[in-house]
C-alpha cells in the first residue's frame, strides 16, 4: 500500500520552503542571498519562522527521499532505479540550467548590487554560463539526492540487505540517540562557501530513511511514542530561536551546533511520527499538492525573486504588500510554469525530468 503520510509531508515541506523564502528574501538577520530587510522595524520579530523551519526542514526532505528509494527499490531494478533518478534529478539540474534556470540566476545575480553589472565586461558565452550556475539555487538538494542515490546502489552492492535487516531492529532507545551521529555527521563535510552542501548531515540522513525509516515496525514506534518526541522537538525548537535569534543561522558556527541538529532530528522523528499516525490519508487537495510540489518547489523561487528585484527594491510598493506578492507570486507562478513546461515534449524532460509518455494502444 502507497504511504500517503510521506507524499503529505512532501507537499507540506515544501509548501514551508516557499514561505521560508519569502522571509529569507527580506530577512533582518544577516541572511546572505535575499535584498535583506524592507521595513522600519527595529526588529522584526516574525523573522523567527525561519529559525523555527530551517533546522529540520530539508532534513526531512532527505529522510523521506532515502524512505522512498527503498520503496522504489522494493519493485524496481538497480539499473531502473539509476536511469529514473537521473532523469528526475540529474537532468533538471544540470541541464535543466541551460534551458531555464538562467532566468533565475539573472535575478539572483540582481540581487547583489553589480552582479549584473560584472557580466556586462565579459564575453556573451561566459556571461551564460555564469547565469546558469547562479540560476542552481533550489536545485542543489536534487543535485546532491542524484548524488546519494548512485552512491546508495553501490553501498546496496556490497551489503546485500544486511544493513537494511539491521536497521528493522532499531528500538526507540537506539532513535533517540541517532541524535548524536546526526550531530557529528553535521560537523564533516560541509563545502566551504556555499553552506547547503552539507554531505554529512543530509547523506546520513537518506541512508537513515533507507536503512532504518523504511520499515513500518519502526515507523510503528514512532507512532506509538509520537509525544516523546514531540515535547523535546517544541522544547529544543524555542530554545534555539531564543539562543540564536539575530544570528545567521545557515551557516557556521551556529549549524553545527547539538542544539541545532538536536532540534533538527527531534523534529523529524515527530513529523514522521505524527504523520504516519494522523496524516495518512489522501483527498483531491492533497493528491493535486502531491502531484504538483515538484514544479512548485523547482519554480517557487523565481516568482518571489521577481517581485523583489521588480516591485520592491526600486520602492514601487510597501513592506506589506512586498509579503503578500511574493506569497501569492510563488505559488501562482510555480503552478503556471509547471503546467505550461510539462506540456512541452523535449523541454519538460530538461526543465522537470517528465520523460515521454508512452502511447497506449
Amino acid at each position: 500500500m502507497r504511504r500517503k503520510y510521506l507524499d503529505n509531508i512532501r507537499w507540506i515541506t515544501v509548501v514551508l520552503v516557499v514561505l521560508y523564502h519569502v522571509f529569507y528574501m527580506y530577512n533582518a538577520e544577516g541572511v546572505a542571498g535575499g535584498i535583506g530587510k524592507i521595513t522600519n522595524l527595529e526588529v522584526q520579530y516574525y523573522d523567527a519562522f525561519q529559525y523555527v523551519v530551517y533546522p529540520w526542514f530539508m532534513c526531512i526532505l532527505f529522510l523521506v527521499s532515502g524512505i522512498c528509494s527503498r520503496i522504489y527499490l522494493e519493485n524496481h531494478t538497480g539499473k531502473e532505479f539509476a536511469r529514473s533518478r537521473t532523469r528526475k534529478l540529474l537532468v533538471p539540474s544540470t541541464l535543466g540550467l541551460l534551458a531555464f534556470q538562467f532566468v533565475q540566476g539573472y535575478f539572483n545575480m540582481s540581487m547583489g548590487g553589480d552582479g549584473i553589472e560584472m557580466i556586462k565586461n565579459v564575453p556573451a558565452p561566459i556571461a551564460f554560463v555564469i547565469m546558469c550556475l547562479s540560476g542552481i539555487g533550489v536545485l542543489w538538494y536534487i543535485q546532491i539526492l542524484w548524488i546519494f542515490s548512485m552512491l546508495l546502489l553501490l553501498v546496496r552492492k556490497i551489503e546485500k540487505d544486511r544493513l537494511w535487516k539491521l536497521g528493522g531492529k532499531t528500538n526507540i532507545l537506539a532513535v533517540i540517540l541517532f541524535a548524536i551521529p546526526v550531530w557529528v555527521s553535521g560537523l564533516i563535510l560541509n563545502t566551504p562557501i556555499i553552506a547547503v552542501y552539507r554531505f554529512g548531515l543530509y547523506g546520513l540522513l537518506f541512508f537513515l530513511g533507507y536503512y532504518v525509516f523504511s520499515h513500518e515496525e519502526v515507523i510503528d514506534k514512532l507512532k506509538k511514542y509520537f509525544i516523546l518526541f514531540l515535547v523535546p522537538a517544541v522544547a529544543l525548537g524555542i530554545l534555539f530561536c531564543i539562543f540564536n535569534f539575530g544570528k545567521v543561522y545557515a551557516d557556521a558556527p551556529v549549524n553545527r551546533t547539538p542544539l541545532f541538529t538536536s532540534y533538527a532530528w527531534f523534529a523529524c522523528m515527530a513529523v514522521l511520527g505524527g504523520m504516519a499516525k494522523y496524516g495518512n490519508f489522501e483527498n483531491a487537495f492533497t493528491r493535486f499538492m502531491t502531484k504538483k510540489n515538484f514544479g512548485l518547489y523547482v519554480f517557487h523561487y523565481l516568482g518571489i525573486s521577481m517581485v523583489a528585484i521588480l516591485l520592491v527594491k526600486p520602492g514601487y510598493i510597501s513592506a506589506v504588500w512586498a509579503y503578500i506578492l511574493s506569497t501569492v507570486a510563488a505559488f501562482a507562478l510555480a503552478f503556471v510554469l509547471y503546467e505550461v513546461i510539462s506540456r512541452i515534449p523535449v523541454y519538460r524532460w530538461l526543465v522537470l525530468g517528465i520523460k515521454k509518455e508512452k502511447k497506449r494502444n
